[in-house]
């Protein structure tokens, strides 16, 4: 019998996508083009495959039994047809696509910028900002690196921790109140950074353990805002001191917080198809040098 392997590969596209337009997206075909091949998918499984429920499509059971198996045997083949050979950098011609927070971006683009010109001037980065759905964009295939404070949990992904940060209190040196202290840390508004705008975070974990409450005054999606608001006005923001440090203004300074809290780790993170992606190890390098403070 001969079987498509072309198949496996848009499967697991509909499986994770659950939509065909997503799906044609994903693998740049049109949406005839991958209708077609979902029909040929159910000729070949004897399945639905996937059905319409409402505006919506939904995977059946047959489907949601074989999704990861399938995932594993396209990773595999993935794997297994990229070549392992050098890659010189400086005729490398690629597109890499790099998703993190504005920190992380803030820190790492002006050192690697200048790495990238004087060693692969070819390359183009393509930086997308954080979701604010937990879309495991890797699995996807949307994006090639991740940088983020968590380890993916799927088997398919790789990850290395870069470095630990820790946190600190920002705010401006004419402060009402010493944000060191416990008393005038809680006493002062803050500005919460949140890509999906939640007022409670770990710091406010680490405030009941001290039997207090703090007001926030205001959420945003990016640091950039919160030190514009923490410029104009006695607030605070909390944010890694590190990879902070660097883009505070004269006028703004780093607190440390009144009591110790967890460190912050910084997690590079892939998908294992790339394991043997010379071109993409050499970027996993540079980043990781790029990034990594000197001891």
């Amino acid at each position: 019998m001969h079987v498509d392997l072309n198949l496996l590969t848009a499967l697991d596209a509909l499986l994770d996508e659950s939509s065909v337009s997503g799906a044609a997206d994903r693998l740049h075909l049109s949406q005839p083009a991958m209708s077609r091949t979902l029909s040929r998918i159910r000729q070949a499984t004897g399945d639905e495959i996937l059905v319409r429920s409402g505006r919506q499509m939904l995977p059946t059971p047959y489907a949601e039994e074989v999704r990861e198996e399938v995932h594993r045997l396209v990773t595999r083949a993935q794997s297994v047809l990229t070549p392992s050979a050098q890659v010189d950098p400086a005729t490398l011609e690629r597109t890499f696509t790099l998703q993190c927070n504005d920190v992380v971006a803030g820190a790492l683009l002006p050192r690697l910028a200048a790495a990238l010109a004087d060693t692969a001037p070819g390359v183009c980065l393509r930086l997308l900002a954080e979701g604010a759905t937990t879309a495991d964009e890797l699995r996807r295939g949307r994006v090639d690196i991740q940088i983020g404070d968590t380890a993916p949990d799927h088997a398919d992904t790789r990850s290395t921790t870069l470095f630990s940060d820790r946190l600190a209190a920002v705010g401006r040196h004419d402060l009402p109140h010493d944000p060191t202290t416990w008393d005038g840390f809680a006493s002062l508004a803050h500005v919460v950074v949140s890509r999906r705008g939640r007022t409670r975070d770990r710091i406010d974990d680490l405030l009941d353990t001290q039997h207090r409450r703090r007001h926030v005054a205001f959420t945003v999606p990016t640091l950039a805002l919160a030190l514009g608001a923490v410029a104009a006005h006695p607030l605070l923001t909390v944010a890694p001191e590190t990879l902070t440090g660097h883009v505070l203004p004269a006028h703004l300074r780093a607190y440390p917080l009144p009591g110790p809290t967890p460190p912050v780790p910084a997690v590079l993170a892939w998908h294992a198809r790339h394991d043997r992606d010379a071109a993409h190890h050499w970027l996993r390098g540079l980043i990781t040098t790029t990034l990594t403070p000197a001891p």
